[in-house]
Order: structure tokens, then C-alpha cells, then sequence
């Protein structure tokens, strides 16, 4: 089983910017996957970003060069850096893991981000 602490979300204003951090209670090491979705009212969650094995980062078009998945192995912690937000970027926002150890997948209890206009 692993755990994920969300936190970061919040109410900006268009154009401003916020970051997620996403905590597993395993190592980040022993960890296949590690990204963010996201779910707005009426709509399916979504990928938002994402590490998958090895290196190789994936983005959502709607949100290149604007955020910015990173993780720091120092404080086991994944983050997404929101920059230049919209209000259509108004969602709850959830952390996304496989495990290697398992392979199962789990989910963070969602954190809300909301842009106003």
C-alpha cells in the first residue's frame, strides 16, 4: 500500500501560478510512474504530466511550456509547477503512482486548483 499526502492547490488568479506536491509514503526510488492528473466538474479526469520509466517525461498539450513535472529524491516528493494558469485549468488535481514493487496503481485524494478570471 503507499500513501499520498497532496498539497499546493488553492484560488489564483488568471495568469498566476501555484505548485503541487505530491508525497508517497514509499521511496520515489521503488516507483514506476509517477505524474498528476486531473478532474473538472462534468468532465473525465485527464492526464495531466507524467514520469514514466527511466527519463522520459510526458506532458498533456494543453499544458506545455506552461507546467512543469519535477521531483526531488532528497525529500521523496513529485511536483507540478503551474505557471501562467487559465481558468480553464480549474480542476481537482490528483497525484498518480505505480508501484514497482506491487505494480498497482494508486491515487492521491485530489487536491483543488482553482483560476479565476
Amino acid at each position: 500500500q503507499v500513501q499520498l499526502v497532496e498539497s499546493g492547490g488553492g484560488l489564483v488568479q488568471a495568469g498566476g501560478s501555484l505548485r503541487l506536491s505530491c508525497a508517497p509514503s514509499r521511496s520515489i526510488f521503488n516507483l514506476n510512474v509517477m505524474g498528476w492528473y486531473r478532474q473538472a466538474p462534468g468532465k473525465q479526469r485527464e492526464l495531466v504530466a507524467s514520469f514514466s520509466s527511466g527519463v522520459r517525461t510526458n506532458y498533456a498539450d494543453f499544458v506545455k511550456g506552461r507546467f512543469t513535472l519535477s521531483r526531488d529524491y532528497t525529500k521523496n516528493t513529485l511536483y507540478l509547477q503551474m505557471n501562467s494558469l487559465k481558468p480553464e485549468d480549474t480542476a481537482v488535481y490528483y497525484c498518480n503512482v505505480e508501484s514497482k514493487i506491487d505494480s498497482r496503481e494508486y491515487w492521491g485524494q485530489g487536491t483543488q486548483v482553482t483560476v479565476s478570471s
